[in-house]
């Protein structure tokens, strides 16, 4: 009798971790975000996330400054390719105390689509270091991840565009 299989067995499981710093005069914000991924193939992890991002405002003029936490879930699929490179989707929904439209006012939840690549190294089969681009195609209007955009058109529009570096490690 023959039998055939379709579900995808688990190889593995990995922890990883990234994480976002930047500051001004006028205030900044630092992220850290974990990810749990399950090895499905030598080249395929997917898995659950979760971030937190504390972040502070100063208004120069006025003195009066403030601080706030965003903090969210989401899930995330990387494909690894030749140890060099990976191209990956991050989703993540982010509840943030302010909304800057005039549709809600009080906390409310953004989602952020990420899809992006760059470059993927193992290290003695231990750990994994993932730097890369990622481009928010969704860039909601209260995503809390545009302060970390860097990049401008020739309108000087931002362009939904993170980095992002995280560091894997293997579990089983």
């Amino acid at each position: 009798m023959l039998q055939t299989s379709f579900a995808q067995q688990i190889e593995g499981t990995e922890v990883g971790f990234d994480g976002y710093f930047g500051a001004s005069t006028n205030g900044g914000s630092f992220s850290i975000g974990a990810k749990y991924g399950m090895k499905f193939q030598e080249n395929f992890i997917a898995g659950p996330s979760l971030r937190i991002q504390r972040n502070w405002t100063k208004n120069t003029f006025t003195g009066i400054s403030g601080s706030y936490n965003v903090y969210g879930f989401g899930a995330f699929a990387h494909g690894r390719f030749g140890n060099v490179l990976f191209a990956g989707a991050e989703f993540e929904l982010m509840r943030s105390p302010f909304a800057t439209s005039t549709v809600s006012s009080g906390p409310v939840w953004s989602p952020a689509l990420f899809l992006g690549g760059g470059y993927s190294q193992e290290f003695n089969e231990k750990f994994r270091i993932n730097a890369g681009v990622m481009y928010d195609v969704i860039n909601h209007i209260n995503s809390p991840f545009r302060q970390g955009y860097f990049m401008r058109n020739a309108n000087n529009v931002l362009i939904p565009l993170i980095y992002r570096i995280a560091f894997f490690f293997v579990l089983t």
